[in-house]
């Protein structure tokens, strides 16, 4: 049974900075395509950052780019999402997700597996 475990979510002032790291186990972590997504109140939930299985690529959105970071360490199974300088707008529940044949990484449906989620707020 493969899960998906987020930490490093928490409180944090506009302008500030937050990592948020993401466990994979029950399966070979190399074989997923992984990304995160958020979901702030009353809202869908939304595409953050993607990578490859071998790090070699990575995508974002737009509303991110320049500001999110997106890594992972295949020996650790963990998958990384560096975050800075957090605006209100970030405030959401951010998820990790895998998902071994992932044709459009900014869709829910290509992905098989979804953490419980951490949330994550910002102060202005």
């Amino acid at each position: 049974q493969v899960q998906l475990v987020e930490s490093g979510g928490g409180l944090v002032q506009a302008g500030g900075s937050l990592r948020l790291s993401c466990v994979v186990s029950g399966s070979t972590f190399r074989d997923y395509y992984m990304a995160w997504f958020r979901q702030a109140p009353g809202k869908e939930r939304e595409f953050v950052a993607g990578i490859g299985r071998s790090d070699d690529s990575t995508r974002f959105a737009d509303s991110v780019k320049g500001r999110f970071t997106i890594s992972r360490d295949n020996a650790k199974n963990t998958v990384y999402l560096q975050m800075s300088s957090l605006n209100s707008e970030d405030t959401a529940v951010y998820y990790c997700a895998a998902g071994r044949f992932v044709f459009r990484a900014d869709t829910r449906r290509s992905y098989d597996y979804w953490g419980q989620g951490t949330q994550v707020t910002v102060s202005s």
